[in-house]
């Protein structure tokens, strides 16, 4: 682990346009208990074996940085300045990306992901200024590549106490007939265990309310992307995913009811995450390949 000592917070885009093109490569072997473990986290039966072919948005159960305490903040994530760059902006946020299948990872395979800052970019938003961070993902197997992902992080000023949570869109209205997944605490606590993620917002209800401003513990985005991509597969028998573009929209909380919806167009299908309100949380598109069959 490297000690180096970590740069000051800035919000100088010369300073943090230094971190554009910085990489990092990591290896990890696709262990099958942890993707077992994975299984029964959503209620299933243990069963991945190795040779499997890894569920789409399950690689984040993997290749995670092995930090000491000392490098977390008081939010419980990495301190910045490591790896992604010194934003000088509290509260981070998960928005999305886009992840490209050329074959799927298989439980048991020796993989290295290699991830690189694509691009940096602040803007000013109504609740203040918002910092855009991409990152691209590259992982291979034996230096062939199985998967990209590309993902987007948005780092914004925490809330002043008592601000009431911005209104969010309507979720579409043509969906075929869904699933409810209620969360709950011990879900979104073995989660953050399997993806070794110390964010307190998903774990530490006084925190998150108290200091976030959230009414509840959140649901994690990968999380909830995960589940929308599981059920939109299983909708779709013997089609290959090859693709999914994945956009955040409002946040989920613990306990209320996630409803997964779907709706299909020719080779894609819309999954989405309604809250019960209403309110479109997460929304992905899933992009099949109508002629190559799943393995």
């Amino acid at each position: 682990m490297d000690n180096a000592p970590l740069p000051p917070l800035t919000r100088d885009m010369d300073r943090l346009r230094d971190w554009i093109g910085r990489s990092e490569t990591v290896t990890d072997t696709l262990d099958p208990r942890q993707a077992r473990l994975m299984q029964v986290t959503l209620d299933r039966e243990a069963r991945f074996r190795p040779g499997d072919a890894l569920p789409p948005f399950w690689h984040y159960i993997y290749f995670n940085p092995e930090l000491p305490a000392s490098r977390l903040k008081a939010d419980g994530h990495e301190r910045l300045g490591r790896f992604l760059p010194p934003v000088d902006l509290p509260r981070r946020m998960w928005a999305g990306g886009r992840v490209e299948i050329a074959q799927p990872l298989r439980i048991g395979q020796r993989v290295t992901k290699t991830s690189t800052i694509r691009d940096i970019e602040m803007k000013q938003g109504r609740s203040g200024p918002l910092c855009f961070v991409t990152v691209d993902h590259r992982f291979e197997v034996d230096g062939v590549l199985h998967l990209t992902e590309t993902q987007d992080i948005v780092y914004r000023e925490m809330p002043a106490p008592g601000t009431p949570q911005p209104a969010g869109r309507p979720a579409p209205d043509t969906a075929l007939p869904g699933r409810v997944v209620t969360p709950d605490p011990v879900l979104l606590f073995r989660y953050s265990a399997l993806i070794f993620y110390g964010h307190r917002i998903h774990y530490d209800a006084d925190y998150t309310r108290d200091v976030e401003g959230y009414p509840g513990l959140v649901v994690h985005g990968p999380l909830t992307v995960s589940l929308l991509a599981d059920f939109g597969v299983e909708q779709a028998p013997g089609r290959r995913l090859r693709a999914l573009d994945i956009r955040a929209h409002s946040p989920l909380f613990c306990p209320d009811p996630i409803h997964l919806e779907l709706a299909r167009d020719r080779d894609r299908s819309q999954v989405w995450a309604r809250r019960e309100d209403g309110t479109l949380a997460m929304a992905v598109t899933l992009h099949f390949d109508p002629e190559r069959k799943d393995d």
